[in-house]
């Protein structure tokens, strides 16, 4: 179903949808939903991965120990403002219309708000929203604007129908205004009404400045290296690598020197000339960094949940936790996110309530970004609305149970071709077993690939770091065949081949992946290292160095 057909049922659902009282929604759990900038899977303690033993977050891992942990939860796109659409609308990328950082939520498309004001919620956004529009459907907003600043940041605050807000200053650290931001909005709320917040962190997100009080946090710790950040085994592909690795310089920013243009070794270990040491220290610096601002995200959370139970509130509010999308941490040799690995694909997603959620509980169902807001709406008691693609799992995460018809399979799509963090456009699908990717080399509007297109497949039960890619390996043929069709339903269910779309011209041209195809995804490969040999390849920027003044 495309985005139009989607709009058309929107304006009838909500113009049909019955009105819900604030005296029946009293009788429902307060929702409060947590939410900060790319806070990997991999930097919570109850995730379990090697960086667990430094216990970097005890508050959020207490939400997994009094609640459920979702093991395999993803984002459809894994980059910030489309991730945060998919959350608010319950669409995904082609049908909401966001599908990269320039797009816009209007207010009569943040879905979520609407309907939880509809069902009596006295509702609430606190932090980084970025998504250009003010969230003016809320109650009550104070935003930052854009990405925000780290330090002595300014807000956006407003009220309902309000689309300009007051812009507000506030002195101190972003991660302790938010949380002081949401303490006064906790204190002067409409206590006749559950409510609905939304508390956005910006931290973690890059470049990592962390309040001035955790410089000594780590300061003498090694931070255990990723093993994958050195071997790359058969990794990736033409697509990602080039033919016989000639790309390698040019695809997918680094933690090293791999990629000239942009990589951490320049930034922050360059008084050493050593290629090794070099990387070893810009990863060390890049971790503490990283670890302090993820630090003071769950300190401040302390807080807040502190005052919760204070006020009687901590029990009977449904508490979600989750990262806009997942963060490379060294892994791959990778910095940023936008991968389909599954560093960037996979979100942590924990829920504490203790009236229907087990302690202690886990489930492995595959749940989408876009499946968040049907889940909140259902704790609140509201049906999921016909516009919204995605489904609620709050039984899955009740009984632990999967309904018979629940999906085995999460789609992803990255759209921003080779922008900022040089990512090839690629489509995805990733199962309980198994990863399939697409990379189609083209930007959104353009049908001509300008990165070779290649196929990954990658078998998770066998190879959980994605270090072998058996697209070739003639015993996963039947596998390949099987997910490429069902991936291609998905890509057509989702509105992702619409016409408008120019770039669905590449994505058409190079599905088949025949011999020619491979013929042709080799000259693309050639033709990049020449332009970026004769300084014509529009991707290949280089940062440019300052200019000396003329002396007078």
């Amino acid at each position: 179903m495309n985005r139009r057909d989607f709009s058309i049922r929107v304006g009838v659902g909500l113009a049909a949808a019955s009105v819900r009282g604030a005296a029946k929604a009293a009788k429902r759990p307060n929702i409060m939903f947590i939410m900060s900038d790319d806070h990997t899977s991999q930097a919570v303690g109850a995730y379990g991965s090697r960086l667990q033993q430094l216990n970097p977050t005890p508050t959020i891992d207490m939400l997994a120990k009094e609640g459920v942990l979702m093991e395999n939860a993803f984002c459809t796109n894994a980059i910030c403002t489309p991730s945060r659409a998919c959350i608010m609308t319950g669409q995904y990328s082609a049908v909401n219309g966001v599908t990269d950082l320039g797009g816009r939520l209007p207010p009569e498309r943040q879905y979520l708000s609407i309907e939880m004001r509809k069902a009596g919620y006295t509702t609430a956004v606190v932090g980084k929203w970025h998504l250009k529009e003010r969230p003016s459907t809320f109650d009550y907003y104070k935003v930052l604007p854009g990405q925000g600043k780290y330090h002595n940041p300014s807000f956006f605050t407003g009220a309902l129908n309000d689309t300009k807000g007051t812009e507000v200053q506030m002195t101190g650290h972003s991660s302790d205004c938010v949380r002081e931001s949401v303490l006064e909005w906790f204190k002067n709320r409409d206590t006749t009404k559950p409510f609905f917040l939304k508390l956005h962190f910006k931290a973690p997100h890059d470049m990592f400045d962390n309040a001035e009080r955790y410089e000594s946090y780590l300061e003498d710790v090694e931070i255990p290296e990723p093993a994958n950040m050195w071997e790359q085994g058969n990794h990736g592909s033409i697509a990602t690598r080039g033919y016989k690795d000639e790309l390698l310089p040019y695809i997918g920013t680094s933690i090293g020197d791999r990629n000239p243009r942009r990589n951490y070794a320049k930034l922050w270990a360059d008084d050493l000339t050593d290629p090794v040491a070099r990387k070893k220290k810009a990863y060390q610096v890049y971790m503490k960094k990283y670890l302090r601002c993820v630090k003071g995200v769950d300190d401040n959370l302390k807080l807040v949940f502190d005052y919760m139970k204070k006020e009687g509130l901590f029990d009977n509010t449904v508490i979600m936790y989750t990262g806009d999308q997942g963060f490379y941490l060294g892994e791959h040799d990778y910095m940023d996110k936008r991968w389909g690995y599954e560093e960037g694909m996979r979100m942590p997603f924990l829920v504490r309530y203790p009236k229907t959620i087990k302690a202690g509980s886990r489930s492995d169902a595959i749940v989408e970004n876009v499946d968040y807001g049907p889940t909140m709406l259902a704790f609140a008691g509201v049906p999921t609305p016909s516009y919204m693609q995605g489904r609620s799992f709050k039984s899955i995460i009740e009984t632990g149970k999967e309904p018979d018809d629940w999906k085995q399979a999460a789609y992803y799509r990255y759209w921003m071709h080779m922008a900022h963090h040089d990512n090839p456009a690629h489509i995805g699908m990733r199962t309980k077993r198994y990863k399939l990717l697409f990379f189609y080399g083209a930007a959104e509007k353009s049908g001509t690939p300008d990165t070779p297109p290649g196929w990954e497949l990658y078998d998770l039960k066998n190879d959980p770091a994605e270090m072998n890619n058996v697209y070739d390996n003639p015993e996963y043929a039947s596998v390949v065949a099987k997910l490429k069709g069902e991936m291609k339903a998905l890509y057509v269910k989702y509105g992702e081949d619409d016409p408008k779309y120019a770039c669905s011209k590449a994505v058409a041209d190079f599905w088949a992946d025949d011999a020619e195809d491979r013929k042709q995804a080799i000259e693309i490969s050639h033709e990049v290292v020449k332009a970026v040999e004769n300084g014509t390849w529009p991707h290949n920027r280089r940062i440019k160095k300052p200019t000396k003044k003329k002396k007078k």
